[in-house]
């Protein structure tokens, strides 16, 4: 892939379970991006993907190539915390295919994210970004994210400690 990848953007169905899954374990198996250690089977990773309906704050967006479908990545809005007062309240995340990554396809994932949760009852989104990213430092500052701080050594993978940044954004809500 060269410069900007043409993609289209649609919500998740259950026929991209597989893709998906296939998409996230090898942030798990390569990276410190999750804090997931263990691969996740399609059955196993079937609840996450129900809990992203095509409604309601909890969104699960796909980037696909025009002509093959082909999943280039996918961004989601998570439950923040599971207490009530937390409602209003969610995590974003964004997972590319190793080869969409620098072609604005994150970018496309937030915009076409962020349109749809303009039309629910959301107020705060949050990101936690295992450092170093910078990839992904820039994309969430771009869409307005602000540094909150960070947590020193907070998750242990592959034999190490790695820094987690968090950033909040503010959103209009109904």
């Amino acid at each position: 892939m060269t410069g900007r990848t043409e993609a289209q953007v649609r919500p998740g169905t259950a026929a991209d379970l597989g893709a998906l899954t296939d998409l996230y374990n090898h942030y798990v198996r390569e990276t410190a991006v999750t804090f997931d250690t263990a691969e996740f089977t399609q059955e196993g990773r079937r609840p996450w993907l129900l809990s992203h309906p095509e409604d309601g704050p909890y969104r699960l967006m796909v980037a696909t190539e025009p002509h093959s479908q082909r999943i280039l990545g996918y961004a989601t809005s998570s439950p923040h915390r599971p207490k009530a007062a937390y409602a209003t309240s969610v995590e974003t995340s964004v997972y590319l295919a190793p080869e969409a990554t620098g072609h604005g396809v994150g970018s496309l994932l937030y915009t076409a994210l962020f349109a749809a949760l303009a039309q629910e009852d959301v107020h705060r989104a949050y990101a936690g970004i295992a450092l170093p990213n910078e990839a992904s430092v820039r994309l969430h500052t771009r869409f307005g994210f602000r540094h909150l701080g960070t947590f020193g050594e907070v998750g242990r993978k592959f034999g190490r400690y790695w820094d987690v940044a968090w950033y909040e954004k503010a959103l209009p809500g109904r």
